[in-house]
C-alpha cells in the first residue's frame, strides 16, 4: 500500500503530484469496518443495515420450479422505466434488501446475484446478506456470462416483458442466442407472486390539474405541437405512444403523487391525428381534471379516459389498422414494444414529448428561476453562523417544506457526514446514522417540488479544521464545477463533448468520480429529467434546457464532496451562434475548503461574479422572509475574493481553451 494520503495513489500515469501528497507522510493505519458485511467470517458478519432474505429467496425459487425457471431477471424500475419507483413496485429492494436506484438480480435455484455500479458498492455491502453474490458492474452481457455459468443448457432464463426496455431484452437476447438457453417472458411477475398480500397497495390519491398560472401552455396548445411535429415527419405517423409517466403528466398539465418526491402518476398515452386515448385509473381524477381533458368533446381535443390496465389491448387493435407509431424506445418497455408489428412503428430514442418537455419556453424559465432563489438558500444557512457549529438534523426533514408553492422535497435528502459522505447516493438509517462533528466534512444534497419548479443542490461543508488533502479535492471539484459553468460551446454540442471540463482539475492529479457530471430538471416534475445531461444518450444540448452541474470526488471510507448547481441553457454574447450557461443555483461555497492558491484569476472572478449576483437576488427574498440572521450569514459568505490570491494555475485557461479545441474539432468548427 502506497504511503501517500488515499487519494494519491490514483494518479495517473505521468501525471503531477497533488499538492499535500508529497512522499514521506506516514500511511494511515489499517482499520476494521463494521458497516459493510463480512462473508468470509466465521460466522459470517452482518451490519444492522442488511436484510435477512433467507425465506423470500425460498419462496422465489418455488414458484421458479413450478413455471419451469431455471433462473430469474429481476431489474430495479417498474412498467415506465422510472427512476424512481413506488414502494409497490420495488422488487429488487424486497427481494433483496439493496435499495439503490440502478441494479439487477438475477436468481436461480440455488443462487443469488445482485449487479449495480460504483456508487452503489458499498451501500451493497451495507444492505445484501449473504446469501446474495454482488458483481461490480451492470451490463446485460456480464449479466449473461454470469447466467451461463450457473444455467445448466436448455434452462430457461425468465423476466417480466414489462419491466425491461427495449434495447435491454435484445441484449439478454443476442447474449444468450445460440447458448441452449432461452429467454422466457413470462407476464405473471414472479416476485409479485412471492410477495403475495404484503405488497403494498396502488395509490388512491387525487390526480388534479395544475393551475394555469404554474403551466408554460395549455394541454390543448401543447398536443397541437405535438401533432405538428407528427405531420412534419419523414415518416409521417399517425400515433404517438407515451409510456413515462412525466410525458403524459406534463402533456396535460396533470400532476399526481404515485411515486414518492415525483408529483406523476400512473398512465399511458395514445395520441393519434384526430384522437387522444388517456389509460389511467378514471375514479382518481379530480372534478377539475375530468372537466378539462372533456372540454374538447367530441372533436380532435376530446380525451378519451380509458382504464389503465387497457392499453395493451387498445394498442393490440389499433395495431391491425393502417398505422405507424411513433415511440421512444428510452421509455418504452418491450412488453408494449412487442404488440406493434416491425412494419409499423417509428422508433426513436425520445418521444416528441419528452424533447419539447426539455426546451423550457420563456415562463417556464422564469418560474424555475424564481423557484431556486425562494428556495436554494435554504440547506446551507443554518450550517454556520458567526462561527457557531450548529447540528443539522436527520435528512428526513426538508427545510424548503415551508416555502411558498411547496410540495415537498424532490427527493430523499442526503445528509451525510465522514464516511458516509463517500457514498455518492448514501441513504440514512438506523444502523448507518452518525452525529454531525466539526472534525468532519459533510454532504447535503436537497431539493423540493416546487408549484413553479423543481430544485436540487448540494453543498459540502467543514465546520473545523480540513486536511490539505480534503481541502484541494474540495477546490478540485469546485474548479470543475466553475470550467464548465462559464464555459462557451457552439450550438448543439452534445453534453457529452463538454462533460470532461468539470472533471480536468481532477485528472490533473490522477483524481475522478464515478457518476455523471449533471442530469436535466423539470417545473415541478422530475428531479432528473432526460433526455437532458452530459452522458453518452442525452440530446445535444438547446438554450432553454436546464441541467445541473455536480462533479464531486469520494474517498471511500473516509469522505465525500459534491458541488452541485442547476443552470439553464443560454445563448452567449458571441457574434456566431454559440451557447453557455447561467447558473440559478443561488448558495455561495464553503470559503473554509477553498485553496485560493490554486485559482486562476478568471476562476476568482467567476466566483466574485456568482457571489454578486447571490446577493442581488438572495438578499432581498431573506429580508422579505424577516429572516435576518440568515442574511447576515449570507452577506459574511458572499465577501469577494483578492484576485492577488490566485496562483500558478492561472495559465490554466490556455490549457482549457486548447482542450475545448481538441473536443470540438469533430464538430467542424
Amino acid at each position: 500500500r502506497s504511503s501517500e494520503p488515499p487519494g494519491c495513489s490514483l494518479r495517473l500515469p505521468g501525471a503531477a503530484v497533488p499538492t499535500g501528497c508529497a512522499a514521506g507522510r506516514a500511511p494511515l493505519a489499517p482499520s476494521t469496518r463494521s458497516d459493510i458485511r463480512d462473508c468470509s467470517a466465521d460466522p459470517p458478519y452482518l451490519p444492522p443495515t442488511a436484510t435477512n432474505t433467507t425465506a423470500r429467496l425460498a419462496v422465489l425459487r418455488g414458484i421458479l420450479r413450478t413455471h419451469g425457471a431455471h433462473a430469474y431477471i429481476v431489474p430495479a424500475t417498474d412498467a415506465h422505466m422510472s427512476e424512481y419507483i413506488s414502494e409497490r413496485d420495488a422488487r429488487l429492494g424486497w427481494l433483496s434488501g439493496f435499495t439503490g436506484s440502478a441494479g439487477t438480480a438475477v436468481v436461480t435455484r440455488d443462487e443469488a446475484a445482485l449487479w449495480t455500479d460504483s456508487r452503489y458498492w458499498t451501500q451493497a455491502e451495507r444492505e445484501l446478506d449473504c446469501n446474495w453474490e454482488l458483481q461490480r458492474t451492470r451490463t446485460p452481457p456480464s449479466i449473461v456470462t454470469w447466467i451461463l455459468k450457473v444455467v445448466p443448457a436448455e434452462g430457461n432464463v425468465s423476466l417480466d416483458p414489462f419491466l425491461f426496455s427495449i434495447d435491454t431484452w435484445n441484449s439478454y437476447s443476442r447474449a444468450l442466442h445460440g447458448s441452449g438457453r432461452t429467454l422466457l417472458p413470462l407476464e405473471t411477475n414472479l416476485v409479485d407472486q412471492a410477495w403475495g398480500d404484503q405488497r403494498p397497495l396502488p395509490s388512491s390519491s387525487e390526480i388534479y390539474s395544475l393551475p394555469a398560472e404554474f403551466t408554460g401552455s395549455s394541454w390543448q396548445e401543447k398536443v397541437a405541437g405535438i401533432r405538428q411535429r407528427m405531420e412534419q415527419h419523414a415518416r409521417r405517423p399517425t400515433a404517438v405512444l407515451l409510456s413515462g409517466l412525466e410525458e403524459t403528466a406534463w402533456l396535460f398539465n396533470l400532476r399526481g403523487d404515485d411515486i414518492p418526491y415525483n408529483p406523476v402518476f400512473y398512465s399511458y398515452t395514445l395520441l393519434t391525428n384526430t384522437t387522444i386515448s388517456l389509460f389511467v385509473e378514471q375514479a382518481r381524477l379530480s372534478e377539475e381534471a375530468r372537466q378539462s381533458l372533456r372540454s374538447g368533446c367530441p372533436g380532435p381535443l376530446c380525451v378519451e379516459l380509458q382504464e389503465y390496465g387497457q392499453v395493451s389491448a387498445h394498442l393490440r387493435r389499433y395495431a391491425q389498422g393502417n398505422v405507424t407509431v411513433w415511440l421512444g424506445t428510452e421509455y418504452t418497455t418491450y412488453g408494449l414494444y412487442a404488440i406493434i408489428p416491425q412494419e409499423k412503428l417509428l422508433e426513436e430514442s425520445y418521444s416528441p414529448v419528452m424533447m419539447a418537455k426539455a426546451v423550457k419556453n420563456t415562463h417556464e424559465q422564469e418560474m424555475l428561476r424564481a423557484a431556486h432563489v425562494r428556495a436554494d438558500p435554504i440547506p446551507t444557512v443554518p450550517c454556520r453562523l458567526g462561527g457557531d457549529f450548529r447540528g443539522l438534523s436527520a435528512s428526513m426533514h426538508f427545510a424548503g417544506q415551508a416555502q411558498e408553492h411547496s410540495r415537498g422535497p424532490s427527493f430523499q435528502s442526503i445528509s451525510a457526514s465522514g464516511l458516509n459522505a463517500a457514498l455518492a447516493h448514501y441513504s440514512p438509517s438506523n444502523g448507518s446514522s452518525r452525529t454531525l462533528s466539526a472534525r468532519e466534512m459533510y454532504l447535503f444534497d436537497t431539493g423540493g417540488q416546487y408549484l413553479d419548479g423543481t430544485t436540487d443542490i448540494t453543498r459540502t461543508v467543514h465546520w473545523g479544521e480540513p486536511t490539505p488533502l480534503q481541502k484541494e479535492a474540495y477546490t478540485r471539484v469546485l474548479m470543475g464545477n466553475i470550467d464548465l459553468s462559464r464555459l462557451v460551446f457552439p450550438s448543439n454540442t452534445a453534453g457529452r463533448t463538454v462533460e470532461s471540463f468539470a472533471r480536468r482539475a481532477l485528472w490533473d492529479v490522477g483524481l475522478n468520480y464515478g457518476h455523471g457530471t449533471g442530469h436535466g430538471i423539470g417545473n415541478f416534475l422530475s428531479v432528473h429529467e432526460w433526455p437532458v445531461g452530459f452522458q453518452s444518450n442525452n440530446v445535444p444540448l438547446e438554450a432553454g434546457m436546464f441541467t445541473s452541474i455536480e462533479p464531486g470526488y469520494y474517498q471511500d471510507g473516509e469522505f465525500g464532496i459534491r458541488i452541485e448547481d442547476v443552470a439553464l441553457v443560454v445563448e452567449a454574447q458571441t457574434e456566431k451562434p454559440f451557447l453557455t450557461f447561467e447558473v440559478v443555483s443561488l448558495v455561495p461555497y464553503d470559503r473554509n475548503l477553498i485553496d485560493l492558491s490554486l485559482l486562476s484569476p478568471e476562476q476568482i472572478r467567476y466566483l466574485n461574479s456568482y457571489y454578486e449576483r447571490i446577493r442581488a437576488h438572495v438578499g432581498p427574498e431573506l429580508r422579505r422572509q424577516r429572516l435576518e440572521e440568515a442574511y447576515a450569514w449570507l452577506q459574511e459568505s458572499t465577501e469577494p475574493f483578492p484576485v492577488s490570491s490566485a496562483g500558478t494555475a492561472a495559465a490554466g485557461s490556455l490549457a482549457l481553451a486548447s482542450l475545448l479545441s481538441v473536443l470540438l474539432s469533430g464538430l467542424g468548427v
